[in-house]
């Protein structure tokens, strides 16, 4: 099993980049491969894929990113792609704020994640996340139905409700601050 890999950024492609170490390059997937520079000595971690028919290298630029990979791939019905491509639209600190949090608007944002796998993700993750034991479950969808009575669009109610992520809130204080977000939109 590899960790981590310290080498020259030798190739940058749309899905994965290729790193040298000691005269072996290593081709390793990562979700934003514009975080790396070409031709420059970086150390990667890895996590390394290995299935029947398939083995890769799945690669971040740092700890805390594969911590979120490998919390995602726990994740029933979440594989390994899915996971990088959801990771490659949000970073592990707001990952496990809107997973603390219970926000379905913000992980249905994720590239692959639908509102099944988002409930799943909560379901299944919010237990290794200290923060999230007192929140409730169904608060943003009881905040998105409030301001769904209120007159505001759905597409405008998400957008907000997906850049919220308040461990611990009440009610009110997300109720408080979608208006306050939704009032400095007109």
């Amino acid at each position: 099993m590899y960790y981590s890999f310290f080498g020259t950024i030798v190739v940058i492609k749309e899905d994965y980049l290729v790193i040298e170490v000691n005269n072996i390059g290593y081709q390793i997937y990562v979700a934003r491969p514009n975080d790396f520079s070409l031709f420059s000595q970086t150390k990667i971690y890895v996590y390394q894929v290995v299935k029947e028919d398939e083995q890769y290298l799945v690669g971040f630029s740092s700890v805390e990113e594969k911590k979120a990979f490998e919390s995602l791939i726990k994740v029933k019905g979440i594989g390994p792609k899915t996971a990088l491509n959801a990771l490659s639209k949000t970073n592990p600190d707001d990952l496990f704020k809107a997973i603390a949090a219970n926000n379905v608007s913000y992980l249905k944002k994720l590239p692959g994640i639908g509102a099944k796998a988002a409930s799943q993700i909560i379901l299944d993750l919010k237990g290794e996340l200290e923060e999230a034991s007192s929140a409730n479950p169904e608060q943003y969808l009881e905040v998105r139905l409030a301001l769904k009575n209120l007159g505001f669009k759905v597409k405008e109610i998400d957008e907000v409700l997906a850049k919220i992520n308040i461990p611990n809130a009440s009610n009110e204080m997300i109720l408080k601050e979608a208006l306050r977000r939704l009032g400095s939109k007109k």
